[in-house]
This record gives C-alpha cells, structure tokens and sequence, in this order.
C-alpha cells in the first residue's frame, strides 16, 4: 500500500502504521483501510483525502474511472492487490456502465450506503 501512502502524502512510521492496523476489528481488506487511514489523518478531511487518492488517476476529472483500468492499477502497481481483493472492494462500489464512481463510493464508505427511498 505503499504507493496510496505517497499518492496522500504521507510518510508513515511502523509506529504509526502498527497502531493504525490495531484499531482494525479483523482483516485488513482495501476499503477498511482506508477507512482507517482516512481517520487518522489529521488536519485534512477523510473524503477529501480518498478523493484525491482516487482522483490521481482521473486523467478526465470526471469523478469516474474505467473499472478494468481500476483493476489494473490495483493490481500491478505498489503493494499489489489481488483479484479477490479487488473484486471484494467492487462489491459495494456504484459502477455503472463500467465507469467506477469514486466520488459516490468515497460518500459510502465514510456515510453508508443510501437507502433506496433517499435515491
């Protein structure tokens, strides 16, 4: 997970990071970290900081990326991700038309899911 720590700018110590792995209520999967990391930061807003993880591969700005394109990332830069891992963080993420929505999914994982009537 090395390159989502430069990606936020944060150089960590084991300290730090030991801590942070601790206060986890079982495995460690993408979206429990970074929930945890998210609340950790200080100084910066959680969903901001997802965002922009995020956001460095949003070459359009749109708030959405190709989810194949997602995958790759995951799963071939830095501390690698399994397919497993991969498909276990897609599970719960709003992707439409093969478009990942990270601006939603980033609302989800901070707030919950929306219930069907405040769609």
């Amino acid at each position: 997970n090395d390159i989502i720590f430069n990606i936020l700018g944060k150089n960590p110590t084991d300290d730090y990071l030991d801590g942070m792995m601790n206060e986890a209520p079982g495995p460690i999967n993408f979206t429990m970290f970074l929930t945890l990391f998210g609340e950790r930061l200080q100084g910066t807003d959680p969903e901001d900081v997802i965002k922009n993880a995020f956001g460095c591969f949003d070459e359009d700005n749109n708030g959405v990326l190709n989810e194949e394109r997602l995958r790759e990332l995951l799963t071939s830069m830095g501390d690698r991700f399994t397919d497993d891992e991969v498909d276990e963080m897609y599970r719960e993420a709003p992707i439409k038309n093969g478009l990942f929505d990270y601006v939603e999914f980033t609302r989800i994982l901070k707030h919950g899911a929306k219930d069907k009537d405040e769609q």
